[in-house]
């Protein structure tokens, strides 16, 4: 699958404001079944220097800082993307102790994974759901996380949320309800109180529709011994594959957000967003 992505972002202000540095996580992922052909950020104003960098989770970043007082910070980004045709459940599971839940990373691994295995506490609801879910897959790991996936996306409504951090996990249990962020957010909690590595992963998600409405999305990535990340999509119910295009993957979704940055100034601020997928071919 090739596809042409272009999302534009702009913030507009009231009065004439100073950008300071800003962190900008539109650039996708180059992993073993994604390709970037091609892509390119046009900024407004012109930055006054951009790098490229790594982050702490390997994720590659663009750091651009400017002169100068200005009253909008427009950014767009156009990639271009090829996905190879693969399966997703092409892995195996080692050491065996890995096929049913619990078990346990190596001690190498548990250093690595530290931050994705840090729980928020939960509920004894939201725990319970897990555990029957667990017991109905028979504890076996992969069953389970297949299922728990699509349980959510039969259990809950999704919503569109355009800002604002995830809801807490025991909210969106209890309201069943919530954005695929929300929703996500919640599966990688009880993921870990589980004893499951977890992490957020923000990008793009093609939807093959007559007149589509695409926004940035949300899932959850799983480290499986054997495996490595795994990604499992509970707004949709689906085990990630060649529809969805990763940008960042974080343990903390603070570390995922598209655009982040402040300013310098006290002018009120409006952000309007537009995201256009093409399936090439």
């Amino acid at each position: 699958m090739k596809y042409k992505i272009s999302h534009d972002t702009q913030y507009t202000f009231s009065t004439p404001v100073f950008p300071e540095p800003h962190y900008l996580r539109l650039r996708p992922q180059v992993t073993p079944h994604q390709r970037v052909d091609a892509f390119a950020l046009h900024i407004s104003p012109t930055p006054t220097g951009i790098s490229h960098l790594r982050d702490g989770e390997n994720n590659l970043i663009d750091f651009c800082w400017f002169d100068g007082e200005h009253n909008h910070l427009r950014i767009r980004a156009e990639s271009l993307v090829t996905i190879a045709e693969h399966n997703p459940f092409h892995f195996i599971l080692y050491p065996d102790t890995a096929l049913t839940l619990p078990f346990s990373y190596t001690d190498q691994q548990r250093k690595v994974l530290h931050t994705a295995l840090l729980a928020a506490p939960i509920g004894a609801d939201l725990l319970a759901y897990g555990q029957r879910l667990l017991a109905a897959a028979h504890f076996q790991t992969t069953n389970f996380l297949t299922q728990i996936t699509r349980e959510i996306q039969a259990d809950f409504t999704s919503i569109y949320r355009e800002t604002g951090p995830p809801l807490p996990p025991d909210q969106t249990f209890t309201d069943r309800v919530g954005s695929c962020r929300d929703l996500s957010w919640m599966l990688i909690h009880l993921l870990r109180t589980m004893g499951l590595a977890a992490r957020f992963v923000s990008g793009y998600n093609y939807i093959d529709a007559d007149d589509p409405e695409f926004e940035l999305h949300a899932w959850v990535e799983v480290f499986l011994p054997g495996a490595g990340w795994v990604g499992f999509d509970p707004t949709h119910g689906l085990v990630a594959g060649m529809s969805h295009i990763p940008l960042v993957a974080s343990a903390d979704f603070e570390n995922t957000m598209p655009v982040s940055g402040t300013i310098r100034g006290s002018a009120r601020s409006t952000l309007t967003s537009t995201l256009v997928i093409e399936r090439l071919g």
